[in-house]
């Protein structure tokens, strides 16, 4: 329970930091005083300059968080992430495409067609009749996938007008700039049931986790199962990158690190602290990217980056001397 409570704290923590620090600094009175009179300089970032910026973070972060954490578990192994897997990738592509070729619906439901579509085709790709797809086949044929969406989304970016073209290349990078309460009522509004639906399915996930022969003695049906919890873990990812971008490294980072933050040990408590994990990476990562250096705000998928690659090569390491590669 302590650890629990210490991952609540510092997520706390980052969310007032990341409410009172940017290019400007305020005190915690001034914002204090915004939270209690609605009037001021606090009242403005809490409600226009930061507050849906924050509010948009911690939902992005949560859900990418809790997509990695449901897909690790899954596949049983901790480079099984969305972005790994190019499914985050196939969701920009979505996106992209449908602002290039001027396709009129709304984002969340272009980023959930594209991820899926590349979960769809990873499947295939990977799939060979009479034999189990082992993890790591389905995760190097993800990467491939993964590649070919950002190719792709690259060039339609070149059908774009210059300032379109750095706005969506902006994106692409995974950004938090100009965010409103809109996007901040999209990504809850879409997360919150999507969460709520995963932990309904968590049960079986803890069967999957024992090995597909093992689930299926348990009376869980392995196949349709393993589709319906990727459809879970794919549209939370999807929700996370229609209002972020494709951020980088989060739904990767977010699991291991909530699970070894709060020692949970089962397929629900990963996946409450991967959310919360997720989030906490996302507040401190766009919080690092605008207030590092003096009259530049970088995309938060700059911050997400420097962080996560290191992290990929130590895992890889780590991975190598298992044996596991």
């Amino acid at each position: 329970m302590k650890r629990v409570i210490l991952l609540a704290g510092l997520l706390g923590l980052a969310t007032v930091a990341a409410l009172l620090h940017g290019q400007l600094d305020v005190g915690p009175s001034v914002l204090w005083q915004g939270l209690v009179t609605g009037e001021g300089p606090g009242a403005l970032i809490l409600d226009t300059i930061r507050g849906p910026r924050v509010a948009t973070a911690l939902g992005a972060g949560a859900v990418l968080g809790l997509s990695g954490t449901i897909f690790q578990t899954l596949f049983r192994n901790p480079l099984a992430a969305p972005d790994l897997l190019g499914f985050n990738a196939g969701a920009g592509l979505a996106i992209i495409a449908g602002i290039a070729f001027g396709i009129a619906l709304p984002a969340p439901v272009l980023a959930a067609a594209g991820g899926l579509v590349v979960a769809v085709l990873v499947g295939l790709l990977a799939y060979r009749r009479g034999h189990g797809t082992p993890a790591l086949t389905i995760i190097l044929v993800g990467l491939g996938t993964g590649f070919t969406a950002t190719a792709l989304a690259t060039f339609l970016m070149t059908l774009l007008p210059g300032t379109a073209a750095a706005e969506a290349q902006r994106w692409l990078t995974g950004s938090l700039a100009a965010r409103d309460w809109g996007h901040a009522g999209q990504v809850w509004g879409i997360g919150v049931p999507l969460a709520l639906l995963a932990f309904a399915q968590a049960r079986h996930l803890m069967a999957m986790e024992l090995g597909g022969e093992l689930a299926s003695g348990l009376g869980v049906r392995v196949e349709r199962t393993r589709w319906q919890v990727s459809a879970t873990a794919v549209l939370l990812a999807a929700a996370g990158v229609a209002v972020a971008g494709p951020v980088p490294f989060v739904a990767l980072m977010a699991g291991p690190f909530g699970a070894r933050m709060t020692g949970a040990r089962g397929p629900a408590g990963r996946m409450a602290a991967g959310a919360a994990a997720g989030a906490l990476i996302v507040v401190l990562a766009d919080l690092l990217a605008r207030a590092t250096l003096p009259g530049l705000q970088l995309p938060v998928g700059v911050a997400t980056g420097l962080l996560g690659a290191p992290y990929l090569l130590w895992r890889l390491s780590r991975e190598m001397d298992r044996g596991d590669l």
